[in-house]
């Protein structure tokens, strides 16, 4: 009965939504206020339909209610409660509920804390964002309906695909969509915006909370997927420019872009039209990552269906939003336009060439994407595009575009000078010159990988702490004066600074692990040594041991450096018997300044086993700095809460 509860749940909600959209539209149209008081109730009824819903998907996971078809195919009694309730969306159907749950909450969230918007405005943007959800929950209930039941019940599941199993892939699409699935709010804003006919600096202050809000979430879900294959895949990679791992990395690069532009906006009121076109494009690309999961069109550990009915009505969708978007744009764009003149060289021009830096860079991995798929269509012919590509053709936008940075942080709006800046920066830029040349002399000279990521992340880093310490007057005051007005700067300051280190601390990351590493891969015999790079590793035994749902071969390896032992190492060969899946469990010793990561393979016939070693120095600061760059995202959206609670006070004073 609860199952059919959670059904009927989704089936209102479809309802509501649709009279949230034609309610709010002739609301609009008419004017007529009281029907246009009524989104943000509606928006709250949608929302709690719809968690409800989620609500009794996620029970019946818990509960092991194998009557359920979803739960059958994606769960096992066995299973730990963690990935039981993970099995809710690591499948297709389930992910897609928690698609429109994600939905429903932004709109829901606007409804509730978006009381500063003008009740039109306002109403605009919810039907707007419940058009959306209307198309997504027709989707569920006429295509994947995650409450199907099966007619004989089995007396077990067939289990949740092994290498989800686990705590980093548990977060991850949440994370995840809350991110790019949040960048419907952003669409929304801009669309309602240039019906509204107000696109201005008010308009960038009312949306830009919302972008931030689904930046951060986005970064975090992107650091923590590849954090995951990382130590979960066993190939001891960070990032394998797979077509799904582009699909959500395309709207990260043009939601940075976005966020840059509207901050140009907001306190310049220009770039109105661009701004609205990047809020376009950044959710088309959402779609877009949601079509290639799910249509069938690639393969990949990522993808969630092969069912081509899907596909085409995600396309649908893709071209409805996506298209009917751009046709919103064509024709009522003129209303956007503002133009503020500025210099070439200024702080707008710094963040114009950022933007199109970004966007270059995200041509650049969408022909890398979809250009297997485009020769197999017309010529039939199968290729694949891999690293060597994306690391040749994205990579030099992005050397460019981390120069940029300190520049158009010192820049001044409206009209900056060089030679200001270039004596301001003298000791950063001498700093990290230096710095890539002792790296490259300590190399002999042998590749420029490393001098050149070590010169631009120390460029970038010490490049963003200069500038605040110059704010504050670190050289011109006593300590105890520049700590004061340290303790004045907005927080937005600090979380500017803070995502500009964050991308340098990614750079070094990127940069020392791509020159340094060392991988070894060799046949080992029980008690057998064997050395690599600095560090001495010893097989000392293979023993089996038993999980919640899986049995295992799990080595015990000793890591010495010299004669000092480093630590013990049990990497795991584990197979799920339900699934009848073997996967690998990597062995890590992490550290700040390197990763010792050890793989378990096959036993060959003369007794001796597979070890995959790698040494990966300073890996783990790719993460560190993804964490860093999220942090500078809550911080700059805390600073817009405390200016608007601010100005909020200033109000109430004046009234």
């Amino acid at each position: 009965m609860l199952t059919e509860l959670g059904h009927l749940a989704l089936i209102i909600a479809l309802l509501v939504a649709m009279i949230q959209v034609l309610g709010l539209f002739v609301g609009y149209a008419k004017n007529w206020l009281n029907l246009l008081a009524a989104g943000p109730f509606l928006s709250t009824v949608q929302f709690g339909l719809i968690a409800f819903s989620f609500l009794v998907l996620t029970i019946g996971f818990l509960s092991s209610d194998f009557s359920i078809s979803l739960v059958t195919f994606n769960s096992h009694t066995l299973k730990p409660i963690l990935y039981k309730i993970s099995g809710v969306w690591g499948n297709h159907e389930g992910s897609m509920l928690l698609w429109v749950l994600v939905l429903s909450l932004f709109g829901y969230l606007v409804a509730s804390f978006g009381t500063q918007l003008p009740i039109r405005f306002k109403a605009l943007v919810l039907a707007i964002q419940s058009l959306i959800a209307f198309s997504f929950l027709s989707f569920i209930l006429l295509t994947s309906n995650p409450f199907n039941r099966l007619e004989a019940v089995p007396f077990n599941g067939q289990d949740l695909n092994p290498i989800l199993q686990d705590p980093g892939l548990a977060f991850h699409p949440p994370m995840l969509y809350l991110g790019y699935v949040g960048l419907s709010i952003t669409f929304s804003f801009a669309i309602a915006g240039l019906i509204y006919g107000n696109i201005g600096s008010a308009w960038a202050r009312w949306s830009r909370p919302w972008t931030l809000v689904s930046w951060i979430f986005l970064t975090l879900g992107i650091a923590l997927g590849s954090w995951w294959a990382y130590y979960e895949l066993g190939w001891g990679g960070w990032w394998f420019w797979d077509p799904v791992e582009n699909a959500s990395f395309m709207p990260w690069l043009i939601t940075t872009a976005l966020l840059h532009s509207t901050l140009v906006l907001e306190k310049r009121d220009c770039f109105s039209r661009w701004v609205i076109f990047l809020a376009i494009l950044a959710f088309s690309f959402s779609l877009i990552g949601t079509f290639l999961v799910r249509s069938g069109i690639i393969t990949s550990v990522h993808a969630f269906a092969s069912d081509p009915t899907r596909g085409i009505y995600i396309l649908i969708i893709l071209l409805l939003f996506s298209g009917g978007g751009f046709l919103v744009y064509y024709f009522m764009g003129q209303r956007a336009d503002r133009s503020n003149l500025f210099e070439i060289i200024s702080k707008e021009m710094a963040l114009l060439a950022n933007n199109l830096l970004l966007t270059t860079a995200t041509l650049v991995v969408l022909i890398g994407t979809f250009w297997p798929l485009i020769v197999e269509v017309l010529f039939n012919e199968t290729i694949s595009v891999g690293p060597p590509y994306f690391d040749l053709a994205f990579t030099p936008f992005f050397i460019v575009l981390s120069l940029f940075v300190p520049l158009g942080i010192f820049l001044n709006w409206k009209k900056g000078s060089l030679k200001k800046v270039s004596q301001q920066l003298n000791f950063p830029i001498i700093f990290a010159l230096l710095m890539g040349l002792i790296v490259f002399i300590w190399q002999d000279g042998s590749g420029l990988i490393a001098p050149i990521g070590l010169a631009l992340s120390t460029w970038l880093i010490i490049g963003s702490l200069w500038e605040i310490g110059m704010r504050v007057g670190l050289s011109k005051h006593e300590y105890s004066v520049s700590l004061r007005w340290l303790l004045r700067l907005p927080m937005s300051e600090f979380g500017k600074t803070s995502g500009h280190i964050g991308l340098g601390f990614l750079i070094l990351g990127v940069a020392a692990v791509t020159a340094w590493e060392q991988e070894d891969i060799r046949l080992v015999e029980l008690g057998g040594t064997y050395k690599v790079g600095a560090y001495e590793f010893k097989l000392n035994g293979i023993s089996e041991v038993e999980g919640q749902n899986y049995l295992a071969l799990q080595a015990d390896i000793g890591a010495f450096r010299g004669t000092r032992k480093i630590t013990d190492l049990t990497p795991q060969k584990r197979f799920y018997p339900v699934a009848r899946t073997t996967t690998t469990e990597a062995a890590i010793d992490s550290g700040i300044f390197r990763d010792l990561y050890v793989v378990l393979g096959d036993q060959n016939n003369d007794n001796r086993w597979v070890l995959r070693t790698y040494i990966k120095p300073m890996v783990n600061w790719i993460w560190i700095g993804a964490i860093f760059m999220a942090l500078g995202g809550l911080l700059s959206l805390i600073g817009i809460r405390s200016r608007k609670m601010s100005t909020s006070s200033i109000g109430t004073v004046n009234q």
